[in-house]
């Protein structure tokens, strides 16, 4: 009978220690598997918030050039009336807020640039300088007193064109996203 003790003894041991061996196994293989899961669950995460980030920037950027927009046109009916002081003081105004509008769509289309992608980032940094030309228009038409209507008002076209290509990067990138 002791020889069939030590054999049960020695069965026992390795049946134990196979059952610790696979219970180890099995905790490595859940524990690789419960990392590989929290990775794809953070991934998925930023992904998701760097496409709300892109989102909210090129939003910002369309809203902004709407609102410049407006202003330009502001601009453009003044330019309409009859040269006077009253008029020129209006225009003096009027420049002020495109200064401290262009300031705003500059800090949206860097953060456009920021967030990009590139297509996204040079669309945006394209319909920034699309806004030059108005500031230019208006700048001469008020240093010489010449009319600047004409070139104030062909700066639209391609301002607004602009803004559809950005809208249209903007678009494709958020797609891919």
């Amino acid at each position: 009978m002791g020889d069939s003790t030590v054999w049960t003894l020695a069965i026992a041991a390795v049946t134990g220690g196979t059952a610790v061996l696979a219970s180890w196994v099995t905790s490595r293989g859940s524990t690789q598997a419960a990392k590989i899961q929290a990775e794809t669950a953070a991934r998925s995460q930023r992904a998701e918030r760097l496409r709300e980030s892109r989102r909210t920037a090129y939003l910002d950027l369309i809203e902004q050039t709407h609102r410049i927009g407006e202003l330009y046109w502001e601009i453009s009916a003044e330019l309409r009336e009859s040269a006077s002081s009253t008029r020129n003081t209006r225009l003096d105004a009027l420049l002020d807020r495109e200064i401290a509008e262009y300031a705003k769509i500059r800090r949206c289309a860097r953060v456009v640039e920021l967030e990009g992608p590139p297509s996204a980032a040079a669309a945006a940094l394209a319909l920034q300088k699309a806004t030059g030309p108005f500031y230019e228009a208006l700048r001469a038409g008020r240093a010489d007193g010449a009319d600047c209507q004409e070139v104030f008002n062909a700066a639209y076209t391609p301002f607004w064109k602009a803004l559809e290509n950005f809208v249209d990067s903007a678009r494709d990138a958020h797609q891919t996203d």
